[in-house]
């Protein structure tokens, strides 16, 4: 790329998923500029843990930093041109620290863990569970961190003796990051323990009307007392997330922090009520605005906070957040073999006009929105003699797609209007095939933008904002709207309805797997925890 019109302004991007972590350096237009990404490692020490190095994640941030700033000044800028960093990152994943060493204390939780099956069902049993929808938003399962606190809190000594000795500090990632970015805690260092309002309303601390922790639910939880809970800041302030303390951009100020599908809505431009997006990642999580105020689900969806830009209103979404996206697709990769790339699934779907009658619900963490069956498990029926790899393929796909139909269908009847277009962004939707399917099975239009790592551009529109970059979201209204495609449905109506009848019929008979192997007797009073969660939006 040449210098010989070097725009204005590059705003950093730091975008901390799942299973990796990259920078991208963008210019005031959302270009991307420079960018470097490093995958790491993810660890499951038993079945339906899922655990993350702490040391890691800081290590992949600085090294994508470092990378991605290294060929940014090769192709002829400067380092005093990036005016500030916005971060995005993996949600509810749980971190915990000693604030007098600024060690962590065990493997950060990611999000999926399931481990917490069990104390879904005893804290559904409390008085006051019945009230939790209402106060933050979500329903209890194994996804928010509350419960991950807690289990950490029983299970381990150090994190109970740092509660004793008042040196506990929870964070989700961003706050790890942030904490870590702008000095650990070092002396001399003015390091920044705060979370911003998006990370915040999934942890089930925060009060989705008031966005302050709130003392019932603290309560509830049982983690009052002896546990350092982050500031809770707005998602783009210029101030509130502190400066990057070492390393090639040491000075720059973090400007903005965002969960990752808050920021992909932001990414997508969806300032407007009734404006949504569904990402594709490890899971899938559609978004809908619906402004101003928080809007309760009756049908399975969460109430989440959009964004909160300093010096304006929060805007709120309902959320229909699906478990298993990519990650399915990294099943078939890793653990079956199936493919060697990730890229392949595609490939192999393309060769069968259809799944040969088989249906693979994705259940590995139990099934989300809008089912909530938090004791379900991955299940494949309709295996015959003339099952291939390439069916099994195309029925992973088709799960995905239909996990978004049902959270469409639960948006349409809580928001009173039905979508005519599907803006999707994310790893999956790079496959024609993939987003074919989509298409197909929800019967509307599917539109792609051209440039799609959008969770990352809305972290740096975010801090654009916060540093002046941008002053109103009319100038983000071209952005990235080059090169869309648009996918229509092919299907007819009555195959449609078919196909879906049958996933549905596979949903109903994939609960009741979970079963603790220590306790047989209580098998059957787990398998009634699904109808539990469900329960919690009547």
């Amino acid at each position: 790329m040449t210098t010989d019109s070097i725009p204005r302004v590059f705003i950093g991007a730091l975008d901390a998923g799942t299973t990796s972590t990259r920078f991208i350096i963008f210019d005031d237009a959302g270009r991307p500029y420079a960018t470097h990404q490093i995958e790491f490692g993810q660890h499951y020490p038993h079945a339906g843990w899922h655990e993350q190095d702490p040391y890691e994640i800081i290590k992949c941030a600085s090294d994508c930093i470092d990378g991605a700033v290294k060929k940014f000044v090769a192709d002829g800028y400067n380092v005093s041109d990036i005016k500030a960093v916005g971060i995005t990152n993996q949600r509810e994943s749980t971190v915990v620290w000693d604030s007098e060493t600024g060690k962590p204390l065990y493997n950060a939780i990611a999000w999926p863990d399931t481990r917490t099956a069990r104390l879904v069902h005893h804290f559904k049993n409390k008085k006051g569970a019945e009230d939790l929808v209402r106060i933050c938003g979500l329903p209890l399962s194994t996804y928010p961190s509350a419960l991950k606190l807690v289990w950490l809190l029983q299970n381990f000594h150090d994190v109970q003796e740092a509660r004793e000795r008042g040196s506990l500090m929870f964070g989700t990632v961003d706050t790890w990051l942030v904490y870590n970015l702008t000095g650990g805690g070092k002396p001399g260092t003015d390091t920044k323990f705060v979370t911003d309002t998006t990370n915040a309303s999934r942890t089930m601390f925060l009060n989705i009307n008031s966005l302050k922790y709130d003392d019932f639910l603290l309560d509830f939880f049982e983690v009052s007392q002896g546990v350092k809970l982050p500031e809770v800041v707005c998602s783009a302030d210029n101030e509130a997330y502190g400066n990057i303390a070492s390393g090639v951009l040491a000075g720059v100020p973090i400007a903005s922090c965002l969960g990752d599908q808050s920021a992909a809505l932001v990414g997508q431009r969806a300032f407007s009520v009734g404006m949504s997006k569904n990402t594709y990642g490890t899971g899938l999580f559609l978004l809908y605005n619906t402004g101003e105020e928080p809007v309760f689900s009756e049908n399975g969806l969460l109430t989440t906070v959009g964004y909160h830009f300093k010096g304006e209103k929060p805007i709120y979404a309902l959320e229909g957040s699906i478990a298993v996206g990519g990650a399915a697709v990294k099943f078939l990769r890793d653990n079956l073999g199936l493919i060697s790339d990730s890229d392949e699934v595609g490939q192999l779907a393309a060769k069968v006009p259809d799944a040969g009658g088989v249906i693979f619900v994705t259940a590995f963490s139990g099934l989300f929105a809008p089912y909530w069956i938090d004791d379900a498990r991955g299940t494949i029926y309709g295996i015959t003699n003339y099952t291939t790899k390439e069916h099994i393929a195309r029925a992973t796909i088709e799960a995905t797609c239909y996990q978004t139909r049902a959270v469409l269908e639960a948006m349409a009847k809580d928001s009173g209007h039905k979508l005519n277009t599907l803006k999707v962004d994310g790893g999956m939707s790079n496959s024609d095939v993939c987003m074919q399917i989509q298409s197909d099975i929800i019967g509307i239009d599917v539109v792609r933008p051209e440039y799609r790592e959008t969770t990352a551009l809305g972290a740096a529109f975010a801090a654009g904002f916060a540093v002046g970059v941008y002053s109103s979201f009319e100038e983000l209204k071209q952005v990235n709207t080059d090169g869309e495609t648009t996918f229509k449905p092919s299907t007819t109506f009555r195959k449609r309805e078919k196909l879906y009848n049958l996933w549905q019929r596979a949903v109903s008979r994939c609960g009741g797997w979970f079963l603790d192997e220590d306790d047989d007797s209580e098998v059957e009073e787990e398998t009634r925890v699904g109808d539990g969660i469900r329960k919690q939006f009547a």
